[in-house]
């Protein structure tokens, strides 16, 4: 009986472990896929992806050139564990983040990020540090959006306008 029981437990440990497998199986094709969108598009906007040391599902890179009022954009593209793939680009001005809360004007500025999530193509918003960003949030639901990622890549550099109208909030 007992060895019984102990082969059903066993049984059903493997079987819910499973849906795992398959999950991650699929998040590395996605990465793999992503991986090769990034190397490929990402040079044509100037900016050169590197795989993330601390998170094997992100790649980030940097946008330095043509830019007016950032000093920098930096790119993070994750995979995510609900099977979608987000785009964060986060600005750098006066060699920092745009933080809401050390903003001069952060209720203005707050209210021009809504105002942008409502009229661009990406949202704006500020993360868990108040660090401002704009993004993108891709579903994998109808398979991989190779397309939709490079026209979202392709928009980046003009983000860099956006910024020029946040700086009367920052400074």
């Amino acid at each position: 009986m007992r060895a019984r029981a102990l082969l059903t437990l066993l049984a059903l440990l493997v079987l819910c472990t499973l849906p795992v497998r398959a999950q991650d199986a699929q998040r590395d094709a996605t990465r793999e896929q992503l991986r090769a969108t990034l190397a490929g598009y990402g040079p044509k906007i100037g900016v050169v992806f590197h795989q993330s040391t601390q998170n094997p599902y992100n790649f980030a890179g940097s946008l330095r050139s043509g830019l007016k009022n950032s000093d920098s954009l930096e790119i993070v593209v994750s995979v995510t564990s609900k099977q979608t793939v987000h785009v964060s680009v986060y600005p750098h001005y006066k060699s920092h983040y745009i933080n809401v809360l050390k903003a001069k004007d952060s209720a203005g500025l707050a209210k021009q990020l809504l105002r942008f999530t409502d009229t661009n193509f990406l949202y704006w918003a500020a993360d868990d540090s108040w660090d401002v960003f704009s993004g993108f949030t891709f579903t994998l639901e109808s398979g991989y959006p190779d397309a939709a990622i490079r026209t979202v890549l392709a928009s980046i550099p003009g983000l860099d306008e956006f910024v020029g109208q946040l700086r009367p909030f920052i400074d």
